[in-house]
């Protein structure tokens, strides 16, 4: 059945039934939105984990916390600090570092193997690193050329990425 509705002598307009397709459609639409806003919750520096207090307490103490927030990227249950200068801090949930991400600035480097560090020193002397993502396998490591270097836990170069 399609209704019709007319607006002056000649113009008519048909209208489509609502589908369960769509209904189903729009329900998961609204459904992703509620997921991704409940994503992360604002939270203050004094309820992260210990070992996320120390870790920002010994290698960010002069930089100043903008935002913490209760994360829960890729699934995973964890922190996110965003500095005031523009640096991200992740965390795991039980408050181990995950990831630190300077964008285009060098980021402090005492908490990374010397391996990586003498590596990308030796190798790309005229660069910093910016970027530290200690992934599920592999540790990849980002310098202010751009270049993406990866590797082992032990500190082993694996790649350029």
């Amino acid at each position: 059945m399609h209704r019709y509705f007319s607006c002056g002598k000649l113009l008519r307009t048909k209208l489509k039934p609502i589908t369960m397709n769509t209904k189903i459609t729009f329900a998961a639409v609204l459904l992703g939105l509620a997921v991704s806003a409940s994503a992360q919750t604002k939270i203050e520096a004094s309820e992260l984990p210990k070992p996320a207090t120390f870790f920002l307490d010994r290698y960010f103490k002069n930089e100043a916390i903008d935002v913490v927030k209760k994360d829960a990227e890729h699934g995973e249950n964890g922190y996110e600090v965003k500095l005031k200068n523009g640096m991200e801090i992740e965390f795991y949930k039980d408050g181990k570092v995950r990831e630190v991400d300077g964008g285009d600035k060098p980021i402090p480097t005492d908490y990374i193997s010397l391996a990586i560090v003498n590596y990308a020193a030796q190798h790309y002397p005229n660069e910093k690193i910016t970027h530290v993502d200690y992934g599920h396998k592999n540790i990849d490591v980002d310098l202010t050329n751009k270049i993406d270097l990866e590797f082992n836990r032990d500190g082993s170069f694996l790649k350029v990425d």
